[in-house]
Order: structure tokens, then C-alpha cells, then sequence
């Protein structure tokens, strides 16, 4: 068992370091879709303002107005047919859906894309430093925009702005003195200068353009740089988890091993002896049904163990009583003096030696049918001709016992049960034998018939079978001290062989007092259809 759990602590050795990788790979894979939204997001709002603007000019405007803005932005820009661009079909469905299309070029360097809105055109831009030029794109073009608007509706196109065109940062027209810009900055701004001022936490910066002719400054920002995850904080979330995925594994395979060793303990307690050690099956899980079988082959084991001893004890002591007699004989038959006294002797020895022949049968019926399942092959069984078959075997037997059919009922509904004849017969033969045995004069056989069910009665007019013995009658070797004794015959099998039979055939022996005749009565019940046919073991 210990080399079994190595393998599964190897096995969750490799586990975790695949999950290692895969987590690696995974992060990575998250900081390259995250730069990607990063850029996206940042030139959606301008790229957006500048494809709409060209939608609105004709050919000569939108050549102007490329021109400029390619010298001012410092951004080769290019305004080409989609048809002609060598995009996929996930890239052009996302152009239609009015998004920007961002394709990385270099470390900080990417290729910017935009359909002009209504257009089958393609607006594209090589942008080198993809922070800095877009916030001089952004502040050019929001400007150029809202200068054509009186300047107390400034405020409220730049909102229209933002909400329409997208912009991936925060924009907002302060007045002069609301800024939080030190004295030389606002001079500069003041002078329509663009100034560049980290944030308060020092991980962003704020874009300032002074408005000429208005009191309004245009703040473009806070932009945060995209920070990836870095590698330590990747390898330290990874040992983190594999630590506690490792922790929970072990702790259930410990527990999986703390429970198959109970199992294996108690299986080496049975093979030294100790048939009664049994295991906790509590859990419903598949070491709780593992438990459950091993304590049913175990159980099984320990009755078969005992039903061993039981026969050999019975046999040695059955046997003991024939072969005693047989010993007396050959010793009588050798100081016999005449023929007719030889062949008395010869005559009680060929007695013993038939009767050690039906004990070692009877042995080895029960034994079969203890240890598992017969073959049993159910088919219909006519009970008028069974019981009359009995009758016919058995009668001459005892001929001052009369064996006779009893009042049958049910009849009518066919009188047929399911059963394997072989195993019926000789269950039926064995009670009215040991009726025949006991009986005074009289045995009676009957059955009754139900829709489901049905039953075999065999009543004697012996001196029955007192309440008390009941329950053990059925035992292997079992005498009563009553009237039924030892000098009657028998060995003690039949009713145990019996017992088994009906077992086999999903029903029940039973005892009782038979209320016609005042002996006793043995009962057989049992379904009148099996449900399928039952393979031996």
C-alpha cells in the first residue's frame, strides 16, 4: 500500500508543477490582454474624433486635414479602402462595430485603426509612444473642436463628447485658479502652452492646454502608465497556490490513506484469526462502499468459517456412531459360528454403509447450497403432479403411514408456480420424509394458491414440535429430545437443506402445529413468478 501512495504523492508532484506552468502562461497571457485594452482604450476617444471628423469633409478637406495633423501630432497617418487592408474576419467585424482596432508593432510602439463612421474608408495611424502622442492628438482635436462653440456651451459639448466618442481617460474644462498647478505652470498655460504635471500618487500624469481667447483650461487625464504584473509577484502567486492546493490534496490523500489503513489493518487481523473484526462504513463515498463490501466478505467469511467447523464437528461425531457398528460387525462376522448369524451381521453392515452414504450426500447437498447460489434455472412446475410424484416415491417407504393429498386451494387460478424442479423435489421429498419418520399414521400434503404468492403445507399426526424449538429447527444437525429423537433416524440435514433450497428461491421455511392433523406442519412459501433466472456462484 505504501508504494501505492508514493505513486499518488508523484502524481501530485507532477500535477502541481503543470499547474505551476499553466498558471505562468496564464498570467502572462492576462498582462498581454490587458496591455492590449490599455492601448485600446486609450486611442478610442481620439482615433473615434478624427474618423467622425473626416466623415464630414470631402476629398481635398480630408487630405488637409490629415496633412495637418500628421505634422502636428508627429503620427504618419493614412486613410486607405477597408478592402485593401489585410485584416481577419474577427478584425473587420469588430472595425464595423465601431471599436478601434490596435495592433502592437513594438515595445511601446502600435498600428491604430478606425473605419470612418458610415464609410467603407479605413483611418490608420503608426503611433511610437502610444501615451504622449495621443494626449497632443486628443488636446489638439478637442480644442479645434470646441472653439467653434459660444463659450459658455463649451463645458457641455466637451460632456457630449466623452459620452459619444468614448474616451478611455477623464476630461474636464477648469478655470484658471481651479487648477492645482504651481505658479510658473499657470504662466505657461496662461501663454496657450501645454503643460505635463505627474499626479498626486506619482504613478500618472494630468495634460494642461491653456484655451486662447476663453477661461477655460482643458485637463486631460489622470493617465496611468500600464504596469504588468511583475515576474516576483507572478512566481510568489503561484508558490502561493500550489502551496495551498499541495496543503489540500495532502490533507485528502492523508485521509484517504488514514482510512485504507484501517482497512488494511482489519483484513490483517481476519487472516490471523479474528473473523469478527469489522471496519467503519459511515461515509457514502467509494472508501464507505469499500468498507461495506469488506465487512460483507467478511461476515461471509466468518459464517462459512463457522459452518466449516460446525460440519466437521458433526461429521466427526455422525460418522463416529455407523462406523462403530461397522467395526462390531466385522469383528462379529469373524467369530461367527453359522451362515445365518454371518449374514445377519453382513445385513446390519450393508445398513451402516448405506447410511454413511446418505450422510456424505446430505453433506455435500447442504454444503453446495450454503456456500452460494446454485444454478437455478426457474420454470414452470405443475404442483398436482409434483405432490402426486412425492406421494408415489415415498409411500412405500412406511406402508402404516398413509401420505395423502390435503385440501389444495387456488387452484382455479392454474396450479403452477416458478421454481427449479430438481431443487423443489428434493426440498418436498425432505419434508414429507422427515414427516413420514415422525407421523403415527397419517401425513397430509396441500398447497395454497395466490395471485402472487404460494404455499406447500406438509402436516403429520406425530407428537409435533414444541413452540420453544421453532426458531432452531431449521439448524444444521438439530435434535430435538422429545419423541422426534435420534432413534427415528436422520441426520439433521434435511430441514437445514431445505431451509436453503426456499432461500434460493426468494422465500421462507417455516414451522408450526398443523390444526387438522394435531402434529406439526411445515410450511414452504415463496413467489409464484422469480424475476429472473439466478446464476450460480
Amino acid at each position: 500500500m505504501n508504494s501505492i501512495f508514493l505513486r499518488i504523492y508523484g502524481g501530485m508532484l507532477a500535477a502541481l508543477v503543470l499547474v505551476a506552468v499553466l498558471g505562468v502562461l496564464s498570467l502572462h497571457l492576462l498582462n498581454e490582454v490587458r496591455a492590449g485594452q490599455y492601448r485600446e482604450r486609450l486611442a478610442h476617444g481620439t482615433f473615434t474624433l478624427m474618423a467622425d471628423n473626416l466623415a464630414l469633409m470631402n476629398g481635398v478637406e480630408r487630405t488637409r486635414a490629415l496633412a495637418i495633423w500628421e505634422r502636428l501630432l508627429g503620427i504618419p497617418l493614412d486613410l486607405q479602402p477597408i478592402e485593401q487592408a489585410a485584416l481577419d474576419g474577427s478584425q473587420r467585424s469588430q472595425l464595423q462595430r465601431g471599436q478601434v482596432l490596435v495592433e502592437r508593432t513594438g515595445p511601446h510602439a502600435a498600428k491604430v485603426m478606425r473605419q470612418v463612421r458610415g464609410q467603407s474608408l479605413l483611418l490608420t495611424g503608426e503611433v511610437q509612444q502610444i501615451s504622449e502622442q495621443l494626449a497632443r492628438a486628443t488636446i489638439y482635436l478637442l480644442v479645434d473642436e470646441l472653439v467653434r462653440y459660444p463659450v459658455g456651451e463649451q463645458p457641455r459639448r466637451l460632456e457630449a463628447l466623452k459620452q459619444d466618442k468614448g474616451f478611455g481617460f477623464e476630461l474636464r474644462l477648469l478655470g484658471l485658479g481651479e487648477t492645482d498647478m504651481d505658479d510658473d505652470q499657470r504662466r505657461r498655460v496662461d501663454e496657450g502652452d501645454t503643460v505635463m504635471a505627474l499626479g498626486k500618487d506619482g504613478d500618472s500624469i494630468r495634460v494642461f492646454a491653456g484655451m486662447v481667447g476663453t477661461p477655460w483650461v482643458l485637463e486631460v487625464g489622470p493617465l496611468y502608465q500600464m504596469n504588468p504584473y511583475p515576474p516576483q509577484m507572478l512566481v510568489l502567486i503561484a508558490a502561493l497556490g500550489l502551496c495551498l492546493i499541495g496543503l489540500i490534496v495532502y490533507l485528502l490523500v492523508r485521509q484517504l490513506e488514514w482510512r485504507l489503513s484501517g482497512l488494511e489493518a482489519a483484513a490483517t487481523q481476519i487472516a490471523q484469526g479474528s473473523l469478527d473484526t469489522r471496519v467503519e462504513a459511515d461515509d457514502a463515498d467509494s472508501v464507505g462502499r469499500l468498507a461495506e463490501a469488506f465487512n460483507g466478505m467478511a461476515e461471509h467469511l466468518q459464517r462459512s468459517l463457522t459452518i466449516q467447523r460446525e460440519l466437521v464437528r458433526a461429521v466427526s461425531h455422525e460418522l463416529r456412531t455407523p462406523v462403530a457398528r461397522l467395526r462390531f460387525g466385522l469383528e462379529m462376522i469373524a467369530s461367527a459360528s453359522s451362515e445365518p448369524a454371518r449374514e445377519k451381521y453382513l445385513a446390519g453392515m450393508d445398513n451402516d454403509i448405506q447410511d454413511l452414504d446418505k450422510l456424505v450426500d446430505e453433506m455435500l447437498t447442504y454444503a453446495r447450497l450454503e456456500q452460494g447460489a446454485p444454478a437455478l434455472h426457474f420454470e414452470r412446475v405443475d404442483l398436482d403432479a409434483l405432490l402426486d410424484q412425492v406421494i408415489e416415491e415415498l409411500s412405500p417407504l412406511r406402508r402404516e403411514v398413509r401420505v395423502v393429498r390435503g385440501p389444495c386451494q387456488g387452484s382455479e387460478l392454474g396450479a403452477w408456480v416458478e421454481a427449479e424442479p430438481r431443487y423443489l423435489h428434493r426440498a418436498l421429498q425432505n419434508l414429507v420424509s422427515n414427516a413420514m419418520r415422525h407421523a403415527e399414521g397419517q401425513v397430509a400434503l396441500s398447497y395454497h394458491l395466490g395471485q402472487e404468492r404460494c404455499r406447500i403445507d406438509v402436516e403429520d399426526d406425530g407428537p409435533g414440535i414444541p413452540e420453544t424449538e421453532w426458531g432452531r429447527i431449521f439448524t444444521p444437525f438439530t435434535r430435538l429430545d422429545n419423541s422426534r429423537t435420534r432413534a427415528s433416524g436422520g441426520h439433521g440435514l434435511g430441514l437445514s437443506i431445505v431451509r436453503r433450497i426456499i432461500y434460493w428461491h426468494e422465500g421462507r421455511a417455516l414451522v408450526g402445529k398443523s390444526e387438522r392433523l394435531g402434529g406439526a406442519c411445515f410450511s414452504l412459501s415463496w413467489p409464484r413468478e422469480q424475476e429472473q433466472e439466478q446464476a450460480g456462484s
